[in-house]
């Protein structure tokens, strides 16, 4: 599903990520245990060579799109945000984000990218419906769907192991028509 759209917001835009965007920096967001604490990468180390394949497997993926969330203030890659696989028969896809550099933290990017890639699941691809998993520890990052009017619709209770603890995980979800009445 390659795109060539650019997404852009306030502070932000969105464009599909690039090879180029393989660099030591987004190697170092995924050795960061603070960076990958909410995300399944977290269990593998990173190296140049793993990114690239990440990346160059996304780019040929036809169910799905992987963002680079670029900084307008600086034009740096400061994270990613993927919509997909996307389900065409009943029209909905799965989102997943990360702000890697630390700079940008609580600073409401996560909200923003959240916002841009459900106007570009609902108006370009028509999707009816976009859901998110989050950690229940993730505050922020539940919090930032709820800005953009995810509702939770469950509660997977003990999936994932956290120090040294099981906790849940909560499922999000958010409507075509929803969308359109914010």
């Amino acid at each position: 599903m390659i795109t060539k759209r650019i997404l852009s917001g306030e502070g932000i835009f969105l464009r599909q990520i690039e090879m180029d965007d393989c660099t030591n920096s987004y190697v170092n967001w995924l050795n960061d245990s603070e960076v990958t604490r909410y995300l399944e990468t977290k269990w593998v180390e990173q190296n140049l060579e793993t990114i690239q394949s990440f990346v160059e497997s996304q780019r040929k993926n036809a169910h799905s799109v992987l963002f680079a969330i670029i900084s307008k203030e600086s034009d740096l890659h400061i994270g990613n945000i993927k919509i997909g696989p996307v389900n065409k028969h009943h029209n909905h896809a799965d989102i997943s984000y990360f702000i890697g550099n630390k700079t940008y933290w609580n600073r409401g990017i996560a909200t923003e990218a959240i916002r841009l890639i459900c106007k570009f699941g609902f108006e370009e691809l028509d999707l009816n419906r976009v859901e998110a998993g989050v950690y229940e520890t993730a505050i922020a990052s539940w919090k930032a769907l709820e800005k953009n009017g995810f509702k939770k619709e469950g509660t997977f209770r003990e999936q994932v192991y956290l120090d040294g603890k099981y906790i849940a995980v909560y499922r999000y979800g958010l409507l075509k028509n929803e969308w359109e009445l914010s």
